[in-house]
């Protein structure tokens, strides 16, 4: 017996000099000299023991003061706290939709200028004739037209050291460039007028709408249909139709007589098309129709 309460007794010894190692190990540790834990006013205010003291004896008429030292002022913040949490990323801007680049087959030049022919004009005297005698002579002409090649920039200033210790804010640098030299592109292409180093753009050479005749209570649908067939009569038919998303959203919401709807679909799935040809609808202001 004797043996074996000494063998429990250094047992006991070695266990106590074991623990005393670990609390020794535990308060060299970073996290027991760190940084008192940043409460908020809330907080502060429960814990405080003036607020316990005066729950504990209600007197009418009695203040009570708590200070409240360096507290986090945020609403919802997590308990332990220590510092701010960053989210990755950059939140942008959200952006127009462009889509000229996707209707128009682009090209390639190392010039400064294009130069190309265009036909102005034929008259065509063909005809049928007799044998052994002069046959008539039609007539073409052409035009040389030059086209200059015009230059879309745009800068942006950052520093090296920026761009270098935030990988993420040097790619949305690159996007937002490469952002804004389409949209001024596109838009050169639409609506350029022509004077100067700007382009001829497609609006401005445009015929104005001439309905050849008028439809019965003739609305939005009936007048893509008749532009179709001004653009079928000069020789260049339609290949798509291009809307303001107002101006689609009235079509789609077009209704008869029973509240039924004439084009749209809620639950279908297909892409948007009108009398046979795809829709592209965008928000650029210059093509909402007027009201």
């Amino acid at each position: 017996m004797a043996s074996e309460f000494n063998a429990l007794r250094e047992a006991e010894k070695t266990l106590k000099a074991a623990i005393g190692e670990l609390e020794q190990h535990v308060a060299q540790m970073p996290l027991a000299n760190a940084k008192h834990i940043v409460e908020t006013v809330g907080q502060q205010v429960i814990s405080a023991e003036a607020l316990k003291t005066f729950s504990a004896s209600v007197e009418g008429g009695k203040r009570v003061s708590i200070p409240v030292n360096a507290a986090l002022i945020s609403s919802g913040v997590a308990e332990g706290v220590v510092e701010p949490q960053r989210l990755p990323g950059i939140d942008t801007t959200p952006k127009q939709r462009l889509f000229i680049r996707d209707l128009i087959a682009p090209g390639r030049t190392s010039s400064p200028a294009i130069f190309w022919v265009q036909q102005t004009g034929f008259t065509n005297k063909a005809a049928v004739v007799p044998e052994n005698t002069q046959k008539p002579y039609s007539d073409i002409a052409f035009a040389t037209k030059i086209t200059p090649v015009t230059t879309v920039a745009h800068m942006f200033k950052a520093s090296k050291q920026i761009l270098d210790d935030f990988a993420q804010l040097q790619s949305t640098v690159d996007a937002e460039m490469r952002y804004g030299l389409k949209y001024v592109e596109e838009q050169e292409i639409l609506f350029g007028d022509g004077t100067g180093v700007h382009l001829h753009g497609i609006v401005p050479q445009a015929s104005a709408f001439s309905a050849e005749f008028r439809v019965e209570q003739q609305n939005g649908i009936d007048d893509l249909r008749l532009a179709m067939l001004q653009a079928q009569l000069a020789r260049f038919p339609a290949s798509g139709h291009v809307l303001h998303f107002i101006d689609w959203a009235k079509i789609e919401l077009t209704k008869d007589t029973l509240g039924r709807y004439i084009l749209a679909n809620p639950s279908g799935l297909t892409g948007p098309t009108l009398w046979g040809l795809p829709v592209v609808a965008t928000e650029a202001a210059h093509l909402r129709a007027s009201s």
